[in-house]
């Protein structure tokens, strides 16, 4: 199956430890929101993150599938 790929941004600028967090994603900082792009093989795998973002209590404001980066 193909990987699917998501935008995810949650509130606040999230600093270097906490980009740590997300080693497995891309992540770009705005001045008051932060976004991360990640590749994921399933529904599952999304959910994970999603979990893992909620449990650092982050508020999530948008999530977005985008075209994954190796697709033409």
């Amino acid at each position: 199956m193909p990987q699917r790929a998501y935008e995810i941004t949650f509130a606040g600028q999230a600093d270097r430890t906490l980009c740590a967090q997300f080693d497995d994603c891309t992540v770009t900082t705005g001045p008051d929101t932060t976004t991360l792009r990640a590749e994921v093989p399933d529904m599952a795998a999304l959910s994970g993150l999603m979990q893992r973002i909620a449990g650092l209590r982050l508020e999530i404001i948008h999530v977005l599938r985008v075209t994954p980066a190796s697709a033409p």
